[in-house]
């Protein structure tokens, strides 16, 4: 039987740690791209930087695109919201994925939208089964709209929208089980959603169906003392615990592409490469646990054939 991952990964698919092009450093990326095909795994886009657009900005991102392995992730889907879709940004979307995806796009499991207007916000959904349902059924919409297969990444939020019902695990597993659907999981989310509403972070994402999972996003955060909450911008390196949660996942997916995301205080290219380094090097160690995990299981069970003789 075929497994998700093996629907979603193909012998393209790049697996290791990428970085998402951002605008602040694509003539960078740009102007050295031998360097970057070196260093990094891959580029994730977000089409809605480059659909319908021309001038500098396309040029440099068609060059990179002859050169670079990209995944697409979107931020203007807006599957958990109650307007309909919208029919032109979806036409704009199938034409655009062909071309440049890596045969799935992912987009966030939130609404970002409401009667018309664009909120400019990846804003939580209820924690509960019926809406868990509904977001299925315009994950699987959204499918047969583009013909390609959905991700959907969990969020990390700052205000429930009513009393949960379900864990946010729990809402996802429905999701991606009933719209049979792969999971971008973003371990940086679930810590951050951790430290602001008191979860152990660790059996969070045990919860998740890994066995869904396509992709992972890693990332850095700050802390708002004003409020004493922790925010998830994007705009630090990635802490150690976030390192870990990605490689306790590694250790029992297998490889896979990993993002690391920065959008805000975005450093020197130098700077980023760096970053994208060590957390390969986490990567890579994660791998290695899981290989000689599996060496071991295999050496165990040959050994009880032995006894069984």
């Amino acid at each position: 039987m075929t497994s998700v991952r093996e629907r979603f990964h193909s012998s393209k698919t790049p697996t290791g740690v990428g970085l998402g092009l951002r605008a602040e450093f694509i003539a960078d990326v740009s102007e050295r791209l031998d360097e970057v095909v070196d260093k990094l795994a891959f580029l994730e886009v977000c089409p809605e930087n480059y659909m319908r657009r021309g001038g500098r900005s396309r040029r440099l991102f068609e060059t990179i695109a002859e050169r670079v392995p990209l995944i697409t992730h979107g931020v203007m889907m807006s599957l958990g919201a109650l307007d309909p879709f919208d029919a032109e940004y979806f036409a704009e979307l199938r034409e655009f994925l062909p071309r440049y995806g890596s045969g799935w796009h992912s987009d966030h499991l939130c609404f970002s939208g409401y009667g018309g207007a664009v909120l400019h916000d990846l804003l939580p959904l209820p924690l509960d089964e019926a809406s868990a349902l509904r977001f299925a059924a315009r994950v699987r919409e959204a499918q047969d709209r583009l013909g390609v297969q959905l991700a959907v990444e969990n969020v990390s939020y700052y205000l429930p929208m009513g009393q949960p019902r379900l864990s946010e695990a729990e809402f996802a597993t429905i999701i991606c089980e009933e719209a049979d659907c792969g999971l971008l999981l973003d371990v940086n989310n679930v810590y951050v959603n951790s430290k602001n509403f008191g979860f152990d972070a660790r059996e969070m994402v045990a919860a998740y169906p890994l066995d869904r999972v396509i992709q992972m996003h890693v990332a850095g955060h700050s802390r708002w003392d004003r409020f004493g909450f922790f925010l998830d911008d994007h705009g630090a390196a990635a802490e150690p615990t976030v390192h870990e949660l990605m490689q306790w996942v590694v250790e029992r997916t297998g490889p896979l592409p990993v993002l690391l995301e920065r959008d805000k205080k975005i450093p020197a290219l130098d700077e980023l490469l760096d970053e994208v380094a060590a957390l390969q090097a986490s990567y890579d160690a994660a791998l290695a646990r899981r290989e000689s995990q599996v060496q071991s299981r295999a050496g165990a069970g040959a050994r009880e054939v032995q006894r069984a003789r």
